[in-house]
Formats: C-alpha cells, sequence, structure tokens
C-alpha cells in the first residue's frame, strides 16, 4: 500500500494510543510484525513552544519505520508549524492530525473528536498542515460526535479533498469511548466514498479480526490498539491469518517476560530508570492478563521502583508461571 508516496509493506499497524505507543513499545511491534506506527499524541502548541517532555515524545523506536507523527491542536497556523518542526526533528515519514481522540481534556479544548463537529475549521487545519509538509497527511477520525451527528463520510471527504493522503476511522463515535462494539459498517462506506487509503480501527483483538475487519470493510490496512496492549504478538499471529498460514500460538509465559524485559530495558536506556519502572507497572501487568496465578505478582509488579525489582519478578514469572 501506498500513502501518498510512502510504502507500507505490510498491512496491520499499531494505533496512536497516548500513554502505550511510545518508542519502546514500538520497538517490540515492529520486531514482532507492524507494519505503521504511530507517536503518542502530540500537543502541536507544546512542541512549537519547545517544551522538553514533549520532544521526547518524537523519539524513534529501533527499526521505527515508517512512522506517522501524530499531533493534535484546533490552531491551523500552530498545527502547521508544529507538523515542520516534527518533520525536522524525526524525519518522519507521516504527519497524522489527530481528529479523533474522545477524552475529556482534549475535546474540551475543541482538540481531537471535538473538531468532527466543526468542519470548516477542521479543513483548514488540513489543507495548513498539508502546505507545511514535505511528507503525506494523513488524519484519524471516528465515527461521529455522537449518534445524533454520525459524520464520518462528509468529514473523510473533505479531508481528502483538502489534502489529506489517508484517513483512519475508528467504528465508534465520541460519546462511546471505548464501549460497546465498533461500527464497521462506518469504515466500509468511508472506504466507498474515498480514493486515498482508508485505515480500520476497532475491535482487532485476535488474529481472526484482522481478517474479519478488512474483508468486511475493504479498509487497506487494520490498526489495532487496545488488542496490543501487552500482546505484540497480535502483529506476528494477524499477518499469519492474512496470509492463509497456521496462526502461531501464543509464545510460553517464559518468552512474553523476555519481550516484556526488552521493552522496559529500552525505556530505561531512552527515559531513564525512574520513568520506565513507573510505566512498567502498567505494561507489566498488560503481558500477564489471562496468564493463570499471575494476579499474586500484581502487588510487586504495582510497586516496580528499580530495574532490579523488574528483573526479580522476571525471574520469578519464569519460574512460576511456566
Amino acid at each position: 500500500m501506498l500513502i501518498g508516496n510512502v510504502e507500507i509493506k505490510g498491512r496491520l499497524g499499531l494505533a496512536p494510543m497516548a500513554g502505550v505507543a511510545d518508542a519502546p513499545f514500538r520497538t517490540v511491534c515492529r520486531e514482532l510484525g507492524a507494519a505503521l506506527a504511530y507517536t503518542e499524541m502530540v500537543s502541536a502548541k507544546a512542541l512549537v513552544y519547545q517544551d522538553g517532555k514533549t520532544r521526547r515524545l518524537l523519539e524513534r523506536g529501533i527499526n521505527d519505520f515508517p512512522l506517522a507523527v501524530q499531533l493534535f491542536g484546533s490552531e491551523p497556523d500552530v498545527m502547521a508549524e508544529a507538523a515542520a518542526k516534527a518533520r525536522a526533528l524525526t524525519g518522519c515519514e507521516l504527519i497524522d492530525i489527530n481528529m479523533g481522540c474522545p477524552t475529556g481534556k482534549i475535546v474540551g479544548n475543541n482538540e481531537g473528536c471535538a473538531l468532527m463537529k466543526d468542519m470548516p475549521l477542521s479543513e483548514r487545519i488540513i489543507k495548513a498542515v498539508a502546505k507545511a509538509c514535505d511528507v503525506p497527511v494523513t488524519v484519524k477520525i471516528r465515527k461521529g460526535w455522537d449518534k445524533g451527528s454520525v459524520n464520518a463520510v462528509e468529514f473523510a471527504q473533505m479531508a481528502e479533498a483538502a489534502g489529506a493522503s489517508a484517513v483512519a476511522v475508528h467504528g465508534r463515535t465520541r460519546a462511546q469511548l471505548y464501549s460497546g462494539s465498533a461500527d464497521w459498517d462506518i469504515i466500509r462506506e468511508v472506504k466507498r466514498a474515498l480514493s486515498i487509503p482508508v485505515l480500520a480501527n476497532g475491535d482487532v483483538f485476535e488474529p481472526e479480526d484482522a481478517v474479519r475487519i478488512l474483508r468486511y470493510t475493504g479498509a487497506d490496512m487494520a490498526l489495532v490498539g487496545r488488542g496490543a496492549m501487552g500482546n505484540p504478538w497480535i502483529f506476528q499471529r494477524g499477518n499469519a491469518a492474512l496470509e492463509g498460514a497456521e496462526v502461531p500460538p501464543l509464545p510460553p509465559v517464559s518468552r512474553r517476560a523476555d519481550v516484556a524485559l526488552r521493552q522496559f530495558e529500552l525505556a530505561c536506556r531512552m527515559k531513564g530508570e525512574h520513568i520506565a519502572c513507573l510505566e512498567a507497572r502498567k505494561h507489566y501487568a498488560w503481558y500477564l492478563r489471562g496468564v493463570p496465578y499471575s494476579s499474586r505478582l500484581k502487588a510487586e509488579i504495582s510497586s516496580i521502583s528499580t530495574m532490579r525489582d523488574i528483573y526479580r519478578i522476571t525471574e520469578r514469572i519464569k519460574e512460576e508461571l511456566r
């Protein structure tokens, strides 16, 4: 698949997720078959005003190509300046505009999914960013704001006309947040209405889901979000399912612990031990989700404070949860 002039060598990608899709996690997902990945959401305003923490969100992982930097904001000129800055800092292959985030803090500032209620402003943002960039611009949207304002098709058509090279659609409204089921029908309608690539997002938790969402919607690619949390093997297994090959089972717990440890070691090198250990608390819990008898390690995981803690817990997992 081509997004503009950027070749994507696969049909499964890692969706942008704040607090999850950082460079260390993207690295392990890449190694297990993610063909595309996005940074965590980056505030355009914070990037323009040179916030140090924001710039750290732009670090690349290992073999982190092609990479889309996802920006959020509501001011066309600021978004354009941030896009140019992000491109210069990272050499990213794509710039993505977040017009789908449902969280209260974001939509309360007229950003994220709130922009789907203001199509003229959204059009100005897309045009400004596309003009400022020398790489393709993509847009991430939802089904609409609520069930009374489902406008994904019309909005996606506007985005294409304004200069977007691809549109990713999450099949839920803002009002749904992440509840209920994703509406794959709306993704199919968007795909039929556009000539640019459409990326399908929502409810890909198992390898077979990747096959079903692409077959049903006709989308060019599927983005995996929550289904990848603690489970980067969704890409390896999903790719096998898409190729019609035998889907490998999830690896044994010891192997999962090794991959988790690799992620945490990368995080320690990139962010420092303190931040890496705080983030490891949630990530390790995700890696052990559904593993029998793992709950007895929950207290230890929730109090990780040093890499020594992580190494000790990893050894316990290998000894006790085989």
